[in-house]
């Protein structure tokens, strides 16, 4: 494995935690709930696309 290839999962994980965090926090909101759940979905996507890379 190259060095991107051992980074870019790291990176990825650490992106979707961000998300799932203030994607949440923004879902608690009422004005903001629809961009909130959005970003919430995209983490469990970005979780996801991480599995599949590490198989």
């Amino acid at each position: 494995m190259t060095g991107l290839e051992q980074v870019a999962p790291a990176i990825a994980m650490i992106a979707a935690f961000v998300l799932a965090w203030f994607g949440v926090r923004l879902a608690m909101r009422p004005d903001t709930r629809t961009k909130g759940v959005l970003m919430v979905v995209m983490a469990l996507v970005l979780v996801g696309n991480v599995v599949i890379w590490t198989l």
